[in-house]
């Protein structure tokens, strides 16, 4: 089954967008040509910078040896989460409705901030894994700030996560998770009141559909429509393989970008330097989220070194600045969010996060 409806944009094109098959996108801009793709550009620079890291380590200059041996690490603690968030994002695209994700994430309701948040619950991905889901959602119709929602609570407030942290902090560890909550509750609310005057971008790809029946009858009356033929099957996996291959040109070479540069400062910058200015004091607090910002790989991989900074220093308001922070101020999302949503909505999340996680964090550092 999947209701047609007729979408008019702003180039002055229709579109006959199936809402059981997915994969219409709005006014898209024409494809780059291949060797004009950022991915390729950067892949290609990544290939240069390894050829000069083989040559010169031939003549016994091993400069780079420490770059490329932390960026295989960071490579091997995100290519699976990536992966999995790629494939998510291309099954959203595939088989969740338009119309699904207006009813649930596009409304300028403040449930829609709660829904988000829970479904970042449910996504159970690390931050560069929930990139991929996230910016599948806008494209399906999500309003900037359910998108911003659900970036910020599901790297933290996610099932995984959960059990992580309490691994490592026991029951503290529950402080980090009602924090990315709350965090993610009070932005999101704040990007509605940006949204409604005007002062973040609006997602273009919004789609009111025009009939709205209910929900789980046109859930059952597409499951039953569906047809388990093998062609159709194939089709529907190129589709999700298509659409993942989409998502990855979208946001791979921003990863690449922030796994060079943490890399970078993981060979060349001494741990000792950070661990000895993040001390439980308003200055510690600030270094730590400049540590964060630059940093950051993944939530897995951060969770560890926020451990670790809190066996060192005794801060665990700094700890969680750090996990918090290294979402919050990541220059892969904020990057994401510039080139895919709008520069307004990407600088607005530091500047409404940070506020919140230096506060909280140095109330930590006195309580505990």
């Amino acid at each position: 089954m999947g209701v047609v409806f007729v979408l008019s944009c702003g180039c002055g094109a229709q579109h006959g967008h199936n809402g059981a098959d997915g994969g219409c996108h709005v006014c898209a801009p024409r494809p780059r040509k291949w060797y004009r793709e950022r991915l390729f550009l950067i892949t290609l620079g990544l290939i240069i910078l390894y050829a000069a890291h083989i040559i010169l380590d031939y003549f016994g200059i091993t400069v780079l040896g420490g770059l490329f041996s932390a960026f295989y690490e960071y490579i091997g603690i995100i290519w699976l989460p990536m992966t999995i968030g790629l494939i998510i994002g291309g099954l959203i695209d595939r088989f969740v409705p338009s119309e699904y994700i207006w009813r649930i994430l596009a409304q300028h309701k403040k449930r829609s901030i709660f829904y988000s948040v829970g479904l970042g619950f449910l996504a159970s991905a690390c931050s560069h894994g929930i990139l991929a889901i996230s910016m599948e959602l806008y494209r399906k119709g999500a309003s900037t700030p359910a998108v911003i929602s659900f970036l910020l609570a599901s790297p933290w407030a996610n099932l995984p996560i959960t059990i992580l942290l309490l691994g490592f902090f026991s029951v503290k560890g529950l402080i980090f998770i009602v924090t990315a909550v709350a965090i993610a509750i009070v932005t999101g609310l704040i990007y509605q009141v940006l949204d409604k005057v005007g002062l973040v971008e609006r997602n273009a790809h919004v789609t009111v559909p025009e009939n709205d029946p209910p929900f789980l009858e046109d859930v059952k009356a597409r499951w039953h429509a569906y047809s388990f033929g093998a062609r159709k099957l194939a089709r529907d996996l190129m589709g999700v393989l298509g659409s993942s291959w989409e998502l990855t040109k979208m946001i791979l070479w921003w990863i690449v970008i922030g796994m060079l540069i943490a890399a970078a400062i993981r060979a060349y910058v001494p741990t000792e330097i950070f661990m000895n200015y993040m001390g439980p004091t308003l200055s510690g607090l600030l270094v730590t989220l400049v540590f964060a910002t630059v940093i950051e790989v993944c939530s897995e991989g951060s969770s560890p070194v926020a451990l670790e900074i809190y066996k060192q220093t005794g801060a665990f308001g700094n700890a969680l600045a750090f996990l918090m922070a290294g979402v919050a101020t990541d220059y892969t999302e904020i990057g994401l969010i510039w080139s895919n949503i709008g520069k307004k909505a990407a600088l607005w999340l530091p500047l409404l996060t940070v506020p919140q996680i230096v506060v909280i964090g140095y109330i930590l550092n006195i309580a505990l």
